[in-house]
């Protein structure tokens, strides 16, 4: 049966956003499996683990005695509490409490902090690659996404340079550090001039950091620790493995704590109180964490290692997340067509690099390694085997 149309209605300009490419693939994928064939999945960033045991456990308690009602907008005050022990344990700097908000996943943070700092029409840069729902969400609320042409001679990341050049000004600044796509990072001096550049220039920083505890060297540095004004996004579903329990939290600069609560209290009430009060017990299992970051540290050398047998030699850093973002202007000029190529003729699922960069996407593919061992040793093989 064919779709109905209501000509007679409006439909808003706000959901004419481009889809999240990834989900295509993933759907590709899934009809791949259900005709019976093998997929190995590097599409999607999302951990092949689940939850740490300390939290089911918690959950497990949680379903025998509570009756999981709604939560204050910015969160429990025992996860408040433990994200703050967080940042003062991982990071050595004190968060107060109230400035701790917990959302409905990363995503629910970059909504509410998006409409709490920036208005219909503000102009808001990002380097290109990056997160697609960036541009999307800021789409979606009239706010105008400014992308900065990045490649390896900036290491995928904004300078202050390419700031410069931007006019009209701008009023945010979105930094990804380790970032998705690439894995690049920035170290503390480059976080903290744009901090300050940001500072002189009345933009607001808004820094993405769910990638943090996903590092292959120099550990990630948090905005909170160079900036009092920045938003700093951060998630439980990367490195705390809990993907499915749709859990994040934000630090929030004083200025914009009363705005973010009110949205907060309208748009979601709260974040789901069976997450919020399980994911407590996340930060006494680093035990158990730990030892999937040294999994995708085994399977990020294998990639980067064996990628080049197979053609992709031009690859990004990869120095924290769990991705390689790959050049393949040699393989081809459509991505999207070479990764359901690579799909159809040996199961393996990747992403274009159209998600992350619409203007040069077409010459990227990114591959996640967030899989078993067994599925990236795999991958790589059939890889190597399919270029000869």
């Amino acid at each position: 049966m064919l779709p109905k149309s209501f000509p007679h209605l409006k439909i808003s300009k706000r959901g004419n956003v481009p889809p999240f490419f990834v989900m295509e693939v993933m759907r590709a994928a899934a009809e791949r499996e259900a005709a019976g064939l093998e997929v190995l999945h590097m599409e999607v960033g999302q951990p092949s683990t689940g939850a740490p045991k300390g939290v089911l456990e918690a959950a497990h308690r949680m379903l025998d005695a509570d009756v999981l009602g709604y939560t204050g907008a910015l969160g429990i005050p025992a996860l408040r509490a433990a994200i703050a022990g967080w940042y003062r344990d991982r990071y050595g700097i004190d968060v107060p409490e109230r400035r701790v908000v917990v959302t409905t996943g990363s995503s629910g943070a970059f909504q509410l902090g998006f409409l709490a700092a920036f208005d219909p029409g503000d102009r808001v840069a990002m380097a290109s690659p990056s997160y697609p729902a960036y541009r999307h969400t800021l789409t979606a609320i009239g706010v105008e996404p400014v992308e900065l042409p990045t490649g390896p001679e900036h290491r995928f990341q904004p300078t202050i340079e390419l700031l410069e050049q931007l006019d009209p000004p701008i009023q945010g600044l979105i930094v990804a550090s380790p970032a998705n796509p690439t894995g690049t990072m920035l170290s503390r001096e480059e976080l903290t001039a744009l901090a300050a550049w940001c500072d002189a220039k009345g933009v607001r920083l808004v820094s993405d950091e769910i990638y943090h505890g996903l590092t292959y060297g120099p550990e990630a540095v948090t905005a909170a620790e160079v900036s009092e004004s920045a938003l700093v996004v951060n998630s439980f579903s990367k490195y705390f493995s809990m993907t499915g329990w749709r859990l994040g939290w934000m630090i929030v600069p004083d200025d914009l704590i009363r705005s973010v609560e009110c949205l907060a209290q309208n748009l979601f009430i709260s974040a789901p109180s069976l997450s919020q009060a399980a994911a407590v017990a996340a930060f006494s299992c680093t035990e158990e964490l730990d030892g999937h970051v040294a999994r995708y540290a085994r399977n990020r050398e294998l990639l980067l290692r064996e990628l080049p047998k197979a053609g992709f030699d031009k690859l990004a850093p990869a120095d924290g997340a769990f991705y390689i973002y790959a050049d393949v202007t040699e393989m081809t000029d459509d991505s999207e067509a070479f990764c359901k190529r690579i799909l159809a003729e040996t199961g393996i699922a990747c992403t274009p690099g159209v998600d992350f960069d619409p203007a040069r996407g077409l010459r990227f593919v990114r591959f996640s390694f967030a899989g078993a061992e067994e599925t990236i040793a795999e991958a790589a093989r059939r890889l190597i085997a399919w270029k000869r």
